[in-house]
C-alpha cells in the first residue's frame, strides 16, 4: 500500500529548491485568487489587528519619550559652604566626572545661585533688599546618564559622589525620584501586559480568520493526502499564503497608521504627551517599523501553521 502511495506522489518539474519554491510560490498565489473573498476577509483581520498593536505601540513610545525627557531633568546637587578656589574646583570636577554614570557636570556659584534666585521672585526682587549676595551656598549641578537614573543607581551615585572632600551636602529630591521611578515600572509593567495579552488575542484571530480559508478547500487538501503527497507538499503553499497575507496586512496597517499620523495624531499636543518642549506626538521610530512588518508576517505563518494542524494529521 506505501509503495504504490509512494509511486503515485505529485512531482514538479524541477528537483532543485529553486524548482520548488516557484511552485509553491504561484500555488499560493493561485490559492489566494481563486478565494478572493475569504483572503480579503484574512488579510483585513491582520491589518486590524496590527493597527490595534501600532496604535498601541506609538502611544507606549510617547510615554516612555516624555518620561525620559522627565527623569532627564533630575539633577544631583552637591552644596559647599566654602567657595572653592579654581584648582580646587578643577579637581573637585574631575573626581565627579570620573564617577561611573555621571553625564553633564555644571558649577554654580554664590552669585550665580542669588541670581537664579531673583529671576524665581519675578517682581517681587526687594524682598531681597539687604540680604549678603553670598547668603546662598555654591553648589554643582550634575545630570545623570539614563541608566543611573533609576533609584537604586542613584543612592549608590550619591554615596560615591559624599565620598569627595569638599561636599558638605547632597540632595536630588530622593522621595520625588522614588514615586517616579515606581510610577514608571508599574507603567511599563501594565504597557507589557496588555501588549502580552493583545498579541495572545491578536494571533487568536488571526489563526481562526486563516482556518475559514483552509476549510474551503478541506476537500483539496484531503485529496492530496490520498493520492500521496508529502505533509510538507500540502503545508509549503499555505505557509507562503499566510506570510503573503501578514505582509499585505502589516503593509495596510503601516499605511493606515502614517495618515492617521499625518492626519490629526502629529498634532495632537495633549493626549499623551505632557512634555510643553515637544509639540505632537513623534512617529514610531524605524525599528519598531520593522517590527511591525515582520509581525505581520510571522502572524500570517503562524496562523497558517496552527490552522493546518487540524486538517493535516497524517505523519510524513
Amino acid at each position: 500500500m506505501s509503495r504504490n502511495k509512494q509511486s503515485i506522489r505529485p512531482t514538479l518539474s524541477g528537483d532543485g529548491i529553486g524548482d520548488k519554491l516557484r511552485y509553491f510560490i504561484s500555488r499560493a498565489i493561485l490559492n489566494i485568487r481563486q478565494n478572493v473573498l475569504v483572503n480579503v476577509l484574512t488579510i483585513g483581520t491582520i491589518t486590524l489587528a496590527l493597527l490595534i498593536v501600532s496604535l498601541f505601540l506609538l502611544v507606549f513610545v510617547n510615554l516612555e519619550s516624555t518620561a525620559d525627557e522627565w527623569s532627564g531633568k533630575i539633577q544631583v546637587t552637591a552644596y559647599f559652604e566654602t567657595e572653592p578656589s579654581s584648582q580646587e574646583l578643577a579637581a573637585m570636577l574631575a573626581r565627579i566626572k570620573a564617577i561611573q554614570g555621571t553625564d553633564k557636570v555644571s558649577y554654580v556659584s554664590k552669585g550665580e545661585a542669588m541670581e537664579r534666585f531673583r529671576s524665581r521672585l519675578k517682581g517681587q526682587e526687594t524682598l531681597l533688599d539687604g540680604v549678603p549676595a553670598d547668603v546662598l551656598p555654591s553648589s554643582i549641578e550634575i545630570t545623570l546618564k539614563r541608566q543611573s537614573r533609576e533609584d537604586g543607581a542613584m543612592q549608590a551615585y550619591v554615596e560615591r559622589l559624599k565620598n569627595i572632600p569638599g561636599i558638605d551636602e547632597v540632595q536630588y529630591g530622593e522621595e520625588w525620584v522614588r514615586r517616579f521611578n515606581t510610577f514608571m515600572n508599574f507603567l511599563r509593567f501594565v504597557g507589557a501586559l496588555l501588549g502580552g495579552f493583545l498579541l495572545m488575542a491578536v494571533l487568536f484571530i488571526v489563526s481562526n480568520t486563516i482556518k475559514l480559508t483552509i476549510y474551503a478547500r478541506k476537500e483539496e487538501l484531503e485529496v492530496m493526502d490520498l493520492v500521496g503527497a508529502t505533509r510538507f507538499f500540502i503545508k509549503a503553499p499555505f505557509l507562503i499564503e499566510g506570510i503573503l497575507q501578514g505582509a499585505a496586512g502589516a503593509v495596510l496597517a503601516l499605511l493606515i497608521l502614517v495618515a492617521a499620523y499625518f492626519g490629526f495624531l502629529h498634532s495632537a499636543t495633549n493626549f499623551v504627551n505632557f512634555s510643553s518642549s515637544v509639540t505632537g506626538l513623534s512617529f514610531l521610530p524605524a525599528g519598531y517599523v520593522a517590527g511591525i512588518f515582520a509581525g505581520g508576517v510571522i502572524l500570517g505563518f503562524l496562523g497558517s501553521l496552527t490552522s493546518l494542524k487540524r486538517f493535516i494529521n497524517n505523519p510524513q
